[in-house]
């Protein structure tokens, strides 16, 4: 009985301790733990829906885009000196002036030197876009897609001239870019750049589409080299050179090229070639093995303000024909100099720029319908394009070194020193006609407009020029706001200039 009552105790005794236990986790349980929370329940802002949507969509873009990014590492053995032999490489060691953040120099046993940029896929079997500075005289090239494996590439072949490159790893389903239309990108849209800068893998960038149609930035030193990039302040840093810059659609727009810097590194302007050139230039590589470019055989300019004016062309656009080359398609067809070129095929060309990658996107025996504004008048020409030999093609003029100078003679009003020809200027110059164009003055209007000494003034305002008394004399004859337009030619080029003379 006694054990009875014990084994009733024992087990009144241990109700009742988990009734407690379970009473006082139950009472305190909540403030015990309580104290243990850290952060807010919830977030102090619930995002806009607007804005929610934006997020989203670069959210979508990138993940859908960046398995089509890979990294490109090339390995060049110093001994060979091949990167000293190729003058882009040298270009643009001096374009991004801190060589070795972009460069990486092993001091290993065999001195190696190796350098990263990106590619794209532009097919499922491997093809993919570079930047032919990216793998120019590579000994060897690997490849690490986005899902880190590691292939070997070889080169199906290069076009220098417009910076591209196509090469290929062995395989099958890659994911390849969708390639967009040049024609619905806008100047404010937003984009992303994806690509390997400074050695990070798969970086995602955004900004904007802050140009279109960008030249004049000499990365090559070549006449013929096609400059029409479309800026973006996305961040662009060496290692994203041929990389793809995306719209939010995930469509390719762009292959990331360059940027503008004084220290080697992004300051707020990166550049890429626009798709529809990287659309007809890789598709002939693939072809081909090479890109076989078309060539109109005109020097030519961007149209100013000043010889918008001058012109009588109610807009400023198009590009004014500085000179035609013998034996090319453009002087077979009748194209003159001072024509500008307004349109390729019905399309507008606003710049040089443009009409260097309309002609670009052709093929050799392809004729085009130029567009041709001439001594005031609207006229059409078609010309048959030619393969292109030398680099002596479409492209802005360039200027040569000053020769002996005669007599001088300054004109104040245009802000230039010109001389009587002598006879080896005469026979330098191939000229019978004109005056020396010795020194232009620095911040002078002319200097503005691209005046530049070492040439000689053969035309003014469509006049023969003989003298320098000649010259004066129309000068002269301007009042304050009259433009004066001028035939330069030089050793291997011509340039026309328009001024507008100035109030004294």
């Amino acid at each position: 009985m006694k054990n009875k009552k014990l084994l009733n105790f024992g087990l009144i005794s241990s109700g009742v301790l988990v009734a407690s236990l379970i009473l006082y986790f139950t009472v305190f349980k909540g403030q015990i733990f309580a104290q243990q929370d850290i952060g807010a329940a919830r977030p102090p802002v619930e995002m806009n829906p607007t804005i929610k949507s934006l997020n989203d969509a670069f959210q979508s873009a990138a993940e859908a885009v960046v398995p089509s990014v890979v990294s490109v590492k090339i390995k060049i053995n110093p001994s060979s000196d091949k990167s000293s032999s190729s003058p882009f490489f040298r270009d643009f060691r001096k374009f991004f002036d801190d060589w070795d953040e972009f460069f990486k120099f092993h001091n290993d046993d065999d001195m190696e030197m190796s350098a990263v940029g990106s590619g794209v896929f532009i097919t499922s079997d491997g093809y993919i876009i570079t930047n032919n500075h990216v793998i120019e005289n590579a000994d060897e090239i690997r490849i690490t897609t986005y899902d880190r494996k590691e292939y070997k590439a070889k080169v199906i072949g290069t076009d220098k001239l417009t910076d591209l490159a196509v090469i290929k790893i062995d395989g099958d389903g890659f994911k390849p870019v969708h390639l967009g239309n040049i024609d619905d990108v806008k100047i404010g849209e937003l984009v992303i750049a994806v690509g390997n800068p400074l050695g990070l893998s798969s970086t995602v960038t955004s900004g904007i589409v802050s140009a279109i149609g960008r030249g004049g930035l000499s990365l090559q030193q070549s006449n013929a080299a096609i400059e029409n990039f479309i800026q973006t302040d996305a961040p662009i840093n060496p290692g994203n050179s041929g990389g793809g810059l995306f719209n939010l659609n995930g469509s390719l727009i762009g292959i990331n090229t360059a940027i503008a810097t004084k220290t080697g590194s992004y300051i707020g302007y990166g550049f890429a070639i626009p798709v529809d050139l990287v659309r007809s230039v890789v598709s002939e590589i693939i072809k081909s093995g090479k890109f076989n470019r078309a060539r109109l055989g005109v020097l030519i300019r961007s149209v100013d303000e000043t010889l918008a004016k001058s012109l009588g062309l109610d807009k400023v656009s198009g590009a004014i024909v500085n000179d035609v080359l013998d034996n090319s398609p453009a002087k077979k067809s009748g194209i003159e100099v001072e024509d500008v070129i307004l349109a390729v095929d019905g399309k507008e060309v606003k710049t040089s720029n443009e009409l260097q990658t309309e002609i670009a996107k052709r093929r050799p025996g392809q004729s085009v319908e130029l567009s041709i504004w001439r001594k005031g008048k609207m006229i059409k020409k078609n010309v048959k394009l030619e393969p292109f030999e030398s680099e002596e093609t479409i492209a802005e003029s360039d200027t040569q070194k000053e020769p002996k100078a005669g007599e001088p003679v300054t004109l104040e009003r245009l802000g230039v020193v010109v001389t009587p020809l002598t006879p080896e200027q005469k026979e330098a110059f191939g000229t019978e006609n004109g005056v020396f164009l010795m020194r232009v003055t620095k911040r002078s209007l002319t200097s503005e407009r691209g005046l530049v000494p070492g040439g000689v003034i053969t035309k003014v305002d469509d006049k023969d020029i003989r003298s320098v008394r000649e010259f004066e004399k129309i000068v002269d004859s301007k009042k304050a706001g009259d433009i004066v337009r001028m035939r330069i030619k030089y050793k291997d080029s011509q340039s026309i200039v328009a001024v507008e003379i100035p109030e004294k």
